[in-house]
């Protein structure tokens, strides 16, 4: 007697689902790094983004990395209290104040940055180089894809869904 195996779940309700499994479990791991050097994730955000795009304003840096307007304020107040960074005015707009990296504060993102990235390569060691590059361009393609569908559309399919009686 032979033994088919289920047919495997290709739908994209499946694949949110597996692909938010491992976001968790990814997401649990970089906490977990991230608090180990004793800077909080807006922290870390704000740090990791200075070391490797420069000085920005306050704005942009909320805006990059998610941040609401408040929560950045505080994010950059605790690392000032810290020395790790400081205010300056922009040099072209007076109302706008840009962010850089203090001497002690590009020192401790690159110990932060460095010891981070050894546990997110550590926690991805179960792909090979290949593999990781492949789901890194899928995930890119699948991100670009859903971009472009955009609410709109997902509005119409649940319209459509509800005036079927299907939902």
């Amino acid at each position: 007697m032979t033994v088919r195996a289920a047919p495997r779940d290709l739908s994209g309700t499946h694949l949110w689902l597996v692909m938010m499994k491992a976001h968790r479990a990814l997401q649990r791991l970089a906490i977990q790094s991230v608090e180990s050097f004793e800077v909080g994730l807006s922290e870390f955000g704000v740090l990791e983004m200075l070391l490797h795009k420069g000085p920005q304003p306050v704005n942009e840096i909320g805006r990059r990395i998610g941040l609401t307007s408040g929560a950045i304020t505080a994010a950059v107040d605790r690392l000032e209290s810290c020395e790790l960074v400081a205010r300056e005015a922009h040099p072209t707009d007076r109302r706008t104040r840009v962010v850089r990296l203090t001497a002690a504060g590009r020192v401790r993102a690159t110990r932060v940055f460095a010891g981070h990235k050894r546990a997110m390569d550590s926690t991805a060691r179960g792909l090979s180089g290949d593999e990781r590059a492949t789901l890194i361009q899928l995930l890119k393609k699948l991100g670009t894809s859903v971009e472009e569908l955009g609410e709109t559309e997902i509005r119409r399919v649940g319209q459509q869904l509800r005036a079927k009686g299907t939902i």
